[in-house]
């Protein structure tokens, strides 16, 4: 991954070459096989480059095109090379060792501001237009690369990350009250409902799907593509359907291979890992390199607090998978010395901002740090496969097949799911009618209601008309859509864009520090398109959920992976177990926390103190589910973060 910056002064008054170096200086944190800048009287582009891909090896970025007259920096790993050339009609012999930046330079010529429709890959990019006198640029369909910016009405300036634009001397670095609102009245996941806005009150990003042009004293964002399908495709069998889903996913998966240097994947026990494993590996095996698997575990001394059908380690489904696999070289990690507390300090540095999945972000970050040590220039994993691949949960398809009244069909599939899962029937079918008929359960409620404590103050939330403006959203509190089965809640995932700024910027911020490149067949724009264009029944079917790719992998994966409906892995259950030796320390920062009226502005008291009470009594390793505790670490970070401004 490479990072990329620039200036642009709309008003065409020269800029201070200093503020561009200014720029590269604080890029210098990070790894880099070269840095390079370009620059005429008003325009500064900067790259400080990371060679992944044969074609990266000796680019030159930024690459001006004196014929066309064109400038381009980019971060980008473009997937359907061949298409381009076939489009572009490049001739064969100017194919192989192509740059994919010069790639991106062909299509804009042809296609202008439509280009980011015709790219499949990860990319943020800003192509600098000398005859029109603007600047373009654009950020792939899920924003898997950063691209933020400032801009004063005369001055723009960009970068791949936060830092180095804070060190302009026309930024002045201040807290985004409004980012923070949304971000602690959400409870869900996912940051903001507003994709555009970051923690800093005068520097916005491009949201993913969305392109940006600069010109004449303006700035304008624009959404350029959406994933969902017009069309539901139509085979004759299923036979069909699963040839159709190999082909497309196999190219997906090499065309993430292409690195000069070791090829890596982060391995779980289930499905979506195992599908871009098996893949991979069968790939790989054909140019003679192996395929090196990732994988984190828990530490010795963890004691298993959770329901015999939750797996907190994975060794035996990986190891299985890793056997039936073959050609695969296999790392097992525990961390032990890593926590989330003790990471808290370096991961807001990453991340430039708070973050909510602290209960994996020790693991997530060593996986990093020894793929680095491996010389891993791609780093696989299935991160999108929950949506795409291994998509199609059987209790809501059962729902709908009641509401269209297909009962038969219905009978059948419950008869088959019950089997396989060895569930009782009637109690599936209960759960099937509540899921169905929403208000059964308000008529007839079940156990009792839990809500995620609001971690607001009322005060700041009123102050900011929060909760308004994510109801106009459609959204609850928690960030989810109130009502809607799986499969709505899904089309919607694809369709709002907040969704994915939280994960992608973790994932280009390691990207980024440890100089290797994290990749997700499963979240590829031709797999994604190719799975929402699916009927439903090939999802859900003869008692299976995820049909489609425990299908699809028959003879890929073992059987006790692919047809596994009874256990299911869940990592992080270990995260207050390895606080313990850090508990004294992490109780005293919390106190501390609840007398500092500066962040108590913004953070309810009351509810830190009320769950602060249950951490002074001490550890328990079953905590990590517990959201009193999950509040307090949620609470700790922001206030690590607001005292940044200090």
């Amino acid at each position: 991954m490479s990072a990329i910056t620039g200036i642009f002064h709309l008003n065409e008054e020269p800029i201070d070459i200093e503020h561009g170096g200014d720029l590269m200086e604080v890029l210098q944190e990070y790894p880099a096989d070269v840095t390079h800048i370009w620059h005429k009287k008003n325009i500064f582009l900067g790259c400080h480059a990371q060679w992944i891909t044969p074609e990266s090896v000796g680019e030159r970025l930024p690459c001006y095109d004196y014929e066309r007259q064109l400038a381009i920096t980019a971060d980008a790993i473009i997937d359907n090379r061949n298409e381009l050339f076939e489009r572009l009609q490049v001739e064969h012999t100017y194919r192989k060792g192509m740059s994919d930046s010069t790639l991106i330079l062909l299509a804009y010529q042809k296609w202008g501001e439509e280009t980011p429709k015709y790219l499949v890959g990860d990319f943020a990019f800003m192509i600098w237009d000398e005859r029109k006198h603007r600047l373009f640029g654009a950020r792939d369909f899920s924003g898997s690369r950063t691209l933020y910016f400032h801009n004063n009405h005369n001055r723009f300036s960009f970068c791949t990350t936060i830092k180095p634009l804070l060190s302009l001397p026309y930024v002045e670095k201040r807290l985004n009250e409004q980012w923070l609102a949304e971000y602690l009245a959400i409870t869900g996941m996912f940051d903001t409902v507003d994709a555009s806005i970051t923690p800093y009150k005068h520097i916005e990003q491009v949201p993913p799907s969305h392109c940006i042009l600069v010109e004449k004293n303006k700035v304008m964002l624009r959404r350029y593509a959406y994933v969902t399908p017009e069309k539901k495709l139509k085979l004759g069998s299923n036979q069909e359907y699963v040839e159709a889903f190999q082909s497309i996913f196999q190219e997906a998966v090499i065309s993430r291979l292409r690195t000069y240097k070791q090829v890596g994947a982060q391995l779980s026990g289930g499905l979506d890992s195992g599908a871009v494993v098996s893949f991979a590996a069968k790939s790989l095996r054909m140019e003679n390199k192996k395929l090196y698997t990732l994988s984190y575990i828990p530490p010795d001394d963890f004691k298993d607090f959770t329901p015999k059908y939750l797996m907190p380690n994975e060794t035996p489904f990986i190891q299985s998978t890793v056997k039936y696999v073959g050609n695969i070289t296999d790392y097992y990690y525990d961390f032990k010395e890593k926590n989330s507390y003790s990471e808290i300090e370096d991961f807001l540095n990453v991340m430039e901002m708070p973050y909510k999945f602290f209960e994996n972000s020790f693991w997530l970050k060593g996986m990093f740090e020894e793929a680095y040590k491996k010389q891993i220039g791609v780093l696989l994993n299935g991160d999108r496969g929950n949506f795409t691949i291994s998509w199609g949960s059987a209790l809501d398809y059962y729902a709908r097949l009641l509401k269209k009244f297909k009962w038969l069909r219905l009978y059948q599939e419950l008869n088959q799911y019950s089997e396989k899962v060895k569930g009782d029937k009637l109690r599936n079918l209960k759960l099937i009618g509540r899921i169905g008929f929403p208000v059964i359960n308000k008529i007839f409620p079940q156990g009792t209601s839990f809500k995620f404590p609001r971690l607001i103050n009322p005060v700041f939330a009123e102050r900011t008309g929060i909760f308004k403006k994510i109801k106009e959203q459609g959204l609850d509190e928690t960030g989810a859509y109130p009502i809607g089965d799986d499969f709505e809640q899904r089309i919607r995932h694809f369709e709002d864009v907040f969704y994915w700024n939280a994960s992608n910027t973790l994932a280009a911020k390691l990207s980024l520090r440890y100089s290797l490149w994290k990749r997700d067949p499963t979240n590829d724009l031709r797999v994604v398109r190719f799975c929402l264009s699916l009927p439903e029944e090939q999802y859900v079917q003869d008692g299976l959920d995820r049909a489609l790719i425990r299908r699809s992998t028959e003879n890929l994966l073992p059987d006790d992976i692919r047809l596994n409906q009874s256990i299911y892995g869940v990592q992080g259950t270990d995260w207050v177990h390895r606080m313990i030796p850090f508990w004294n320390e992490y109780v005293e920062e919390l106190q501390q926390l609840k007398s500092d009226q500066d962040v108590l502005e913004f953070l309810d008291g009351q509810v830190i103190e009320a769950a602060l009470l249950k951490a002074e009594e001490g550890p328990r390793p079953e905590y990590a589910i517990n959201p009193d505790f999950k509040t307090l670490m949620r609470s700790l970070i922001v206030y690590r973060f607001i005292k940044t401004f200090a």
